[in-house]
């Protein structure tokens, strides 16, 4: 029996939901599950929550039947066991639910089948069909007529020269098949030109490729004796004076609810849910063939179905402790994915250190984080999202990016590739994620502050031009609200407590530090601008609403554009002093390099939040010295830092082995 409104779905729910559902004449021999999740409770109602209080566990689904295309969300009750809604889909204006994982693979059957495709192969000298690759891509939504109200998947094709022979290394360029996943077949075939397809293989698996392992690496061992500093009690984990719920949706993947900071006897809440809310990709080849890549990996690929099961010693080091996943599959059964969230904590090199030159007092103190983390592999890429929690206040989300890069053709000198071998080439392209964070500073009502650095001219106040200031900008509207970053201002934006102060007087606020990179390229008259309008701005501060869920909309796959946060924005609501989220883009720009092929070394990118005026004074002085072991190796002088993080990564980072 679920006892709390935001505890994640069971395997038994999920089989409770579809006999619901089955049971109100919902679901046929042909409809398929494309989400079904916990429909989570408004904000109120859950704070308001008090152990032994009833619990009513409602579920969020959305139905597509495959003999017709026809689709609905559906929201009931597993408590009250009925049907509270249900609304049907127009796939013109709102869009498709999300693609199926048995989509993907019937796509294969679809296109081998069709004799325009196979003659695009046949010109390519292409026989052996078994070794195509055929690989399915979200659509989007580019206005092409043959595919309006359709259920449709692009299909670009990769060769190998063996069952064990990665393909990406031998795209078949040229030529793009749409096929219709209801109709089951091939409704517009694009050969636009035959180029070569580059031979040399890739398989960085394969020591014939990589050559033998280096033997030189001595062993890191990570050990802590005692065991961990958390505990985890069902799905509430306790660090430090950190407090959080841990949930898991089949869109975002990991949630942190509820997030908050022990402060005596009292828990201060800082931010009650952060997710990773939806992310695009979008390519800059111009091309026929290639001009309609921008996927929406959680919108359209679900990024909490894509999860990876992670391996004990191998992806996480450490004193481990793992959450499984349970996931509703296209049939509305239970799918459990072992080991999906890792939770651990890591040494992060010095937190605080001063030797005083009148007292010869010499102090050193270490920081430690804890580290939420989950893996998800989509299409190519592998995509792994770290929230990071420090000993001093601070919060970060980092995502790692790798996997393999999409490849093309390479045509000489071309200005929206790279060259990463012979002939192969990856296409320029962006990875552009979007953190929604339903802030909670100190209480409901927060409001936010642009803060940037003010440099002053010389004058009568400033005589020797050494002067700079700060400039405080109140952003009191959704409209005022939508900013971007910019880093030679020092651009961040303060939360901060509209009734809760510290002992000088002053808001408690955190503060979102950007990292500040480029924005959407993409020209904002163009369909991707229109359906990832999220993207053109690092920050937007909503009013909250609990049917704002996601910055892109609800469905994504093939929706026209103008969802999500454009249309929550348009009434521009009042935000100071109101209970408000940020939504906070960020990302990276790929120019693909050499050493990014066969497989991609991680690419970093995130955002940190900050404390500013939360509290009173540095939180952590009662942090205790390291003892005298653990300092020194060897001959090293004691209090050395051998072996701390310096930057992105740590002991505990996934790695597959």
């Amino acid at each position: 029996m679920r006892t709390h409104p935001l505890q994640r779905l069971t395997a038994d729910e999920i089989r409770a939901a579809r006999a619901l559902l089955d049971d109100n004449g919902l679901v046929t021999a042909t409809t398929k599950f494309a989400l079904l999740g916990l429909e989570e409770p408004d904000k109120l109602t859950v704070l308001g929550h008090r152990p032994g209080d009833p619990v009513d566990r409602r579920v969020r689904a959305v139905l597509l039947d495959l003999a017709t295309g026809a689709s609905r969300t559906v929201i009931a009750s597993l408590t009250r066991n009925v049907v509270d809604s249900v609304e049907a889909i127009d796939p013109v204006t709102d869009g498709q639910p999300p693609i199926l994982l048995e989509e993907l693979v019937t796509v294969d059957e679809i296109v081998k089948a069709d004799a325009g495709w196979r003659e695009a192969m046949a010109r390519r000298g292409i026989t052996d069909l078994d070794l195509v690759r055929p690989c399915p891509l979200s659509a989007g939504n580019f206005g092409i007529p043959s595919q309006r109200g359709r259920r449709v998947l692009h299909v670009l094709s990769f060769l190998q020269h063996r069952p064990e022979d990665h393909p990406w290394a031998h795209p078949i360029d040229g030529v793009v098949a749409y096929v219709d996943l209801i109709e089951k077949k091939v409704i517009e075939l694009v050969d636009d030109s035959v180029l070569p397809i580059p031979e040399e293989e890739a398989n960085h698996d394969d020591p014939a490729y990589t050559g033998p392992p280096r033997t030189t690496l001595k062993p890191i061992e990570i050990t802590q004796p005692e065991g961990p500093s958390f505990t985890v009690d069902d799905d509430v984990v306790t660090w430090e004076n950190w407090t959080f719920r841990v949930g898991f949706d089949p869109r975002e993947g990991l949630v942190l609810h509820q997030l908050g900071w022990r402060d005596g006897d009292r828990v201060r809440p800082v931010i009650y849910r952060a997710s990773l809310a939806e992310m695009v990709v979008p390519y800059a080849d111009p091309s026929p063939v290639r001009f309609w890549q921008s996927y929406f990996d959680a919108g359209e690929y679900l990024l909490g179905q894509q999860v990876n099961s992670l391996e004990l010693g191998c992806d996480c080091l450490g004193e481990i402790h793992y959450f499984d996943a349970v996931l509703a599959d296209g049939d509305g059964a239970p799918r459990e994915v072992r080991n999906a969230i890792c939770l651990h904590e890591e040494d992060y090199g010095v937190l605080w250190k001063h030797t005083d030159i009148f007292t010869e007092s010499a102090e050193t103190r270490r920081q430690r984080r804890l580290v939420i983390s989950f893996f998800v592999t989509v299409g190519v890429y592998d995509y792994g999202f770290y929230w990071y929690l420090y000993l001093d206040g601070t919060i970060q989300l980092e995502v790692k990016a790798t996997g393999v890069v999409f490849t093309s053709a390479y045509k000489p000198d071309s200005s929206y590739a790279s060259e990463v071998a012979p002939g192969l080439g990856a296409p320029f392209h962006q990875h552009l994620y979007c953190a929604r964070l339903d802030m909670m500073v100190d209480g409901l009502d927060n409001a936010v502050d642009e803060l940037e650095v003010q440099p002053l001219p010389i004058g009568p106040a400033n005589p020797n031009g050494n002067a700079f200031t700060r400039r405080t900008t109140r952003l009191r509207s959704e409209a005022e609200g939508a900013r971007a970053a910019d880093p030679l201002a020092g651009r961040t934006w303060r939360i901060s407590s509209s009734d809760s102060t510290n002992r000088l007087g002053r808001p408690v606020a955190y503060e979102l530090r950007p990292e500040g990179r480029p924005l959407l390229l993409s020209d904002p008259a163009s369909a991707t601008a229109n359906r990832a309008a999220f993207a053109t701005k690092s920050l937007w501060v909503t009013r909250y609403d609990p049917a704002e869920r996601f910055p892109a909309g609800d469905l994504v796959n093939q929706h026209p554009g103008g969802a999500g946060l454009p249309k929550y924005v348009a009434a521009d609501r009042a935000i100071e002093d109101q209970d408000i989220v940020l939504w906070h883009t960020f990302g990276a720009v790929h120019f693909p390099r050499p050493e990014d092929w066969p497989v991609m070394p991680v690419e970093y990118c995130g955002f940190t939040l900050r404390p500013v005026g939360f509290f009173d004074r540095n939180p952590t002085l009662d942090v205790p010295a390291t003892p005298a072991a653990h300092c020194g190796h060897h001959g090293h002088q004691q209090g050395e830092d051998h072996g701390a993080h310096g930057g992105h990564g740590g002991h505990g980072e996934h790695h597959h082995g």
